[in-house]
């Protein structure tokens, strides 16, 4: 008598069935308001109205004669470049302080681990206070030790708001991007390692020249994830500036909000978030190249 067979001697059928709650999560709450947005792009729909009617390719060539979106495209990406670079660097050093022992390093992972857990807002808000132009606690520690005799206006300015944009999102950011990093030098043979110090190599040479390019698919990684939470990041840039002054700082997401929301020009805002689309496969395309051809060079160099 043949057994009977149950669910779970079927892996095809299994696999299916606990795959199919996560495909609808993601096509309910990511595709079809992505299709949606594709759409609406292609429409002069607004809010407050029911009309939809066929704009074609009208909302795009009115956002690519525009200054402002060009601005913000910019924008966009030298807050992201900007941004992760720091956060390279940053993870990079907190790693490096971490694989060391030493007393209270529990609650120093617990500190740099904030960043992380702190709402978005909440933590924007803050930082709001941190450059504020009268109160910022920048200003008043470096005129304290003789080091600006001026005043810096952090939000006022166009150059310093970017810049005080790109260290939130920095500060954001590298928490994730450290777990990574230690992770990725915990998996690192330890005789390789050794092999570097008794042939000499100090610390630097052994960071930059056995240590980083092994490191080079993980960072990958943690770059891609990095550019994709900040080239789409609303709040950071609406609450520390709102893109001004004088429109001057607004990123992609925020303008598209200002245009499609309270500007209730549905088509055009839909047009500006849909431009995001492209920025972004062909940042994870180059991620995903350079994270395979790092393992694939640092995998021969291993052996």
């Amino acid at each position: 008598m043949t057994p009977r067979r149950t669910l779970a001697d079927r892996e095809d059928v299994l696999g299916g069935a606990m795959l199919a709650p996560a495909l609808a999560y993601v096509t309910l709450l990511v595709g079809v308001p992505f299709v949606f947005a594709i759409v609406l792009s292609f429409s002069d729909a607004t809010a407050g109205s029911l009309h939809f009617g066929w704009a074609g390719l009208r909302n795009y060539a009115a956002i690519l004669g525009d200054p402002i979106f060009l601005r913000a495209l910019r924008n966009s990406a030298v807050v992201t470049v900007g941004s992760q670079v720091l956060v390279v660097i940053l993870a990079t050093a907190a790693a490096q302080v971490f694989r060391a022992t030493f007393r209270g390093k529990r609650f120093a992972r617990f500190v740099i681990l904030l960043p992380w857990a702190v709402p978005v807002s909440l933590a924007a808000i803050a930082w709001t206070w941190i450059f504020d132009s009268t109160f910022s606690v920048i200003n008043w520690t470096l005129k304290a030790a003789g080091l600006l005799h001026g005043w810096l206006y952090w939000l006022g300015d166009p150059a310093l708001a970017l810049f005080a944009i790109i260290i939130v999102q920095a500060w954001r950011i590298f928490p994730f991007a450290t777990v990574i990093v230690l992770a990725g030098l915990a998996s690192i043979p330890q005789e390789i390692v050794e092999a570097a110090i008794v042939d000499g190599a100090g610390f630097w040479r052994r960071l930059l020249v056995v240590e980083l390019p092994l490191l080079m698919p993980v960072v990958a990684v943690a770059v891609l994830f990095g550019v994709v939470y900040t080239a789409t990041d609303l709040g950071v840039v609406y609450i520390l500036t709102g893109g001004g002054p004088a429109n001057t700082t607004h990123v992609l997401p925020t303008l598209a909000f200002q245009r499609g929301i309270l500007g209730a020009d549905l088509g055009q805002g839909a047009a500006i978030a849909v431009f995001l689309l492209p920025f972004l496969i062909v940042v994870a395309v180059a991620m995903l190249r350079l994270a395979r051809r790092a393992e694939v060079g640092g995998g021969g160099s291993a052996r």
